[in-house]
C-alpha cells in the first residue's frame, strides 16, 4: 500500500469521523465551518446547510412545494374550464366532422392509441381518424421499402403517407383530428398545453431526458406544434419539449394557445402531415 493510499485513507476516515485536525488538513489547513459541520453527524448536516441560509431563501424554500402546488392547481383548473369551453362552443363543428369521416370512409370514427402520459402512466389517446381502416397493413407493405423505412424510423411519420385519407389530410392539415383529445383532457390524462404526447417506441430517443419531460402531462398543443412542427428535426424537437417541461408558466400557455389558433386558421406551411 503506498503512502498516499494510507494518506487518503486517514483523510476519508476523519472526514466520516470529525476528526478536527484531519479536516483541516483535508481542506489545505484552512478551517470550513461549513464543512466542519456537516461532518460531525449525519442528520446535522440538512439542518446546517438550512440554517446558513438567509431568512429570504429559507421562506422560498419552504414555501416552493406550496407554490409549485398552486401551480398545478391553476394549470388544472384552466384546462378542465378551457376544455368545457371548447367542447360547449363548437360542439355543432365536432358532431360535422364525425359525420364527415362516418360518410367518406369505412372505418370507425375515432383512432385511439395508447400513449405515455405524466410518470410513465400508459393512456389512451383519442383522435379522429385520418387513415383508411387498414393502415396498420397497408404500413407493414410500405416498409419494404428502405427509403419510407428509414423516414419512418426517424420521424415515426411519412410525408407523402398514401394511408391518409381526403377528409384525413384536411383534418391533419387544420389539426383537427386532434380536436377528441379535449376528453382525454377532462379525464386527466392530458393537458391542453404540454410536450408531444409520445408512443412507447419514442422512448428511447429522448434518452435520459425523457424522466424530465414526463414530469408533466402531454399537450393537446405545445411549443413544438407553433415551431414548425414535422418540419423540424427530431432533435430539435426533444429540445423543445425539454424546454416546455423546465419553463411552463400559464402565460407562456397562453402564448402557445394564441398560435395554435392561428395555425388553425391559416394552416399554411405550419409543419403539419
Amino acid at each position: 500500500m503506498t503512502a498516499h493510499s494510507l494518506l487518503f485513507g486517514k483523510r476519508l476516515r476523519a472526514f466520516v469521523k470529525g476528526d478536527r485536525n484531519w479536516v483541516q488538513l483535508f481542506y489545505g489547513g484552512k478551517w470550513n465551518l461549513k464543512a466542519a459541520s456537516m461532518v460531525r453527524v449525519a442528520p446535522s448536516r440538512v439542518e446546517s446547510k438550512t440554517e446558513s441560509l438567509p431568512s429570504g431563501r429559507r421562506l422560498l424554500k419552504n414555501l416552493y412545494p406550496l407554490l409549485r402546488l398552486n401551480r398545478e392547481f391553476t394549470k388544472r383548473l384552466f384546462d378542465i374550464v378551457f376544455s368545457l369551453f371548447v367542447l360547449i362552443l363548437f360542439s355543432p363543428l365536432y358532431l360535422l366532422l364525425i359525420s364527415l369521416i362516418a360518410i367518406t370512409s369505412k372505418g370507425p370514427v375515432f383512432y385511439l392509441q395508447k400513449r405515455v402520459g405524466k410518470n410513465y402512466q400508459v393512456f389512451t389517446c383519442i383522435k379522429f381518424r385520418t387513415m383508411v381502416n387498414n393502415a396498420d397493413e397497408v404500413l407493414m407493405n410500405l416498409m419494404d421499402s428502405p427509403v419510407l423505412r428509414q423516414e419512418f424510423e426517424n420521424n415515426f411519420k411519412l410525408k407523402q403517407d398514401p394511408r391518409i385519407t381526403k377528409i384525413g389530410r384536411f383534418l391533419r392539415l387544420t389539426s383537427l383530428d386532434e380536436f377528441p383529445q379535449f376528453w382525454n383532457v377532462l379525464l386527466g390524462d392530458m393537458s391542453v398545453v404540454g410536450p408531444r404526447p409520445l408512443v412507447v417506441e419514442e422512448l428511447p430517443k429522448y434518452g435520459y431526458y425523457i424522466d424530465q419531460v414526463l414530469t408533466i402531462k402531454p399537450g393537446i398543443t405545445g411549443l413544438w406544434q407553433v415551431s414548425g412542427r414535422n418540419d423540424i428535426p427530431y432533435s430539435r424537437r426533444i429540445q423543445i419539449d425539454l424546454y416546455y417541461a423546465k419553463n411552463h408558466s400559464f402565460w407562456l400557455d397562453i402564448w402557445i394557445i394564441i398560435k395554435t389558433i392561428g395555425v388553425v386558421i391559416v394552416p399554411k406551411n405550419n409543419g403539419a402531415y
